[in-house]
This record gives C-alpha cells, sequence and structure tokens, in this order.
C-alpha cells in the first residue's frame, strides 16, 4: 500500500499531466466550513425530519413555511460561512490552469467565493428565487435576509410564494449544468471526488461516465463509498487537508 506522501505526489503527477481534469464536490468538502451535510449521523439534515415533508417540491406547495422554517437556520450557517482551504485548492488549481471544471451537488455557493468559476451547480444555488405562481425571478438576497432576519415568507408581487433556485426532491436537475456536467465527465482524464457519498442520482453516474472513459478516479472522503474498489486512488481523510497538500506538491 503507498505511504500517504506517495500518494499525494501521484495525484500532483497525474493533475500535472492531465489535458482535462475536473472535481466533483459534496456535501463533505463544506463540514469544515461549519455547513453540515446530509446523512452523518446526529449532525445530518436528514437526521430529524422528512426530507419528503420540507425538501420536496410537492411539500413545498402544500407548506412552504416547512421548507422555510427548516432551510432558515442552515441558511444563517451558510451565509456566515466562509470558504475553506478545500474550496480554495480547487480555485487555485483552475487559476493555474491546471482544472476545468466543479461539479458540485452544494448550494451554498463556496466554490464560487473561494473563486473558482467554472461552477456547475448541480443541484442548483440561493441566489435567486422563482415564484411558483407566475415564475417570475427574483434576486434572492433582499428575500432571504428578511427570512433570516425576521422569518418573513419570500413572496412575489402576484401574491405566490418565491421558492430559492434549489433542485428539491421531485425536481429534476437544471438541464444546462447536467448536460455540461456530463460533457466534463466524457472529457475527463482526471477526476477528483471530494466529500460525495455517491448516493444521489443522477449525479452520482458522472464519475461512472468519466470511468467508462477511462479517466482516473480519485476519491477523497471521510466515508467508504461505492466507487472506492474502482478508484485508482482513496483518501478516506478530511479533503480541507488532502487537496492543500497536493497543490503544495504540485508547486503552483
Amino acid at each position: 500500500m503507498q505511504s500517504f506522501s506517495a500518494a499525494i505526489e501521484q495525484v500532483a503527477k497525474w493533475l500535472l499531466g492531465a489535458s482535462y481534469a475536473v472535481a466533483f464536490t459534496g456535501a463533505g468538502i463544506s463540514t469544515p466550513s461549519g455547513i453540515p451535510d446530509f446523512r452523518s449521523a446526529d449532525s445530518g439534515l436528514w437526521e430529524h425530519v422528512d426530507p419528503m415533508q420540507v425538501a420536496s417540491i410537492f411539500g413545498f406547495r402544500q407548506n412552504p413555511r416547512a421548507f422555510y422554517d427548516w432551510v432558515r437556520p442552515l441558511a444563517i450557517i451558510t451565509r456566515d460561512a466562509e470558504p475553506n482551504p478545500a474550496h480554495i485548492a480547487l480555485a487555485t488549481l483552475e487559476q493555474a490552469g491546471l482544472l476545468k471544471s466543479v461539479i458540485t451537488q452544494n448550494i451554498d455557493m463556496l466554490h464560487t467565493r473561494a473563486g473558482s468559476v467554472v461552477v456547475r451547480e448541480l443541484h442548483g444555488h440561493m441566489r435567486s428565487m422563482t415564484c411558483i405562481r407566475c415564475f417570475r425571478e427574483y434576486d434572492a438576497a433582499p428575500y432571504m435576509e428578511a427570512l433570516l432576519a425576521d422569518n418573513i415568507l419570500p413572496m412575489c408581487e402576484c401574491g405566490g410564494v418565491l421558492k430559492p433556485n434549489v433542485i428539491l426532491f421531485g425536481e429534476q436537475l437544471p438541464f444546462q449544468a447536467l448536460q455540461q456536467a456530463k460533457d466534463d465527465a466524457r472529457k475527463a482524464d482526471v477526476m477528483l471526488i471530494i466529500g460525495s457519498s455517491l448516493e444521489v442520482e443522477p449525479a452520482s453516474s458522472l464519475p461512472l461516465i468519466a470511468k467508462r472513459n477511462g479517466s482516473k478516479i480519485i476519491i477523497i472522503n471521510l466515508q467508504p463509498t461505492f466507487l472506492d474498489s474502482a478508484a485508482d486512488l482513496v483518501f478516506h481523510e478530511n479533503a480541507a487537508y488532502v487537496l492543500p497538500q497536493i497543490v503544495a506538491c504540485m508547486r503552483v
């Protein structure tokens, strides 16, 4: 078995030699920033709620207040969170021309705040909101500020409720982001999978597309995934510890 330092050097060599390296990230890359993931015992966001009631499009249409009561504490944490060394390492790789894109399942926008430019947000984001009645789109900032400060439900001028442009259960992934991510996966010769349990479809199929097309697969995740046995290297370590060491080894 390779030593940790040898594995870091190997990943650095693969990235330096890659023609199309991409990163695929999940909730685990943001937990060092203080944002909880969805499945961890005691701290996971699904631990004490039924996701189909509070985070499905059907549940939202039936009871939007339940969604906002659930998401409000998370939105406060996300607002106050800062990109961690893992986010910054990926932005550094992109700025050096060594990473083509970040495909993310996260809605926290920390990749963008860290400086990453090409970010495929598979599960949407909270920069904007859409009325579920008339479909008018709004900048989310003033409505989220009112929600976080005074728990005011975001409402459209037509009287409909505004929904953040995040993907709830029962909704399709944004077409453009998904197609761009699939294209990235097909082109990839190195894919870094960071902080994802690889349990949510269709996003979790993207590493399989990359693998079938001959890409090197590197997994950085605290817990095992179904793809570990097929990966070229696996780190069951904190991404905020591993990624900066890879970047330092590359001297970029």
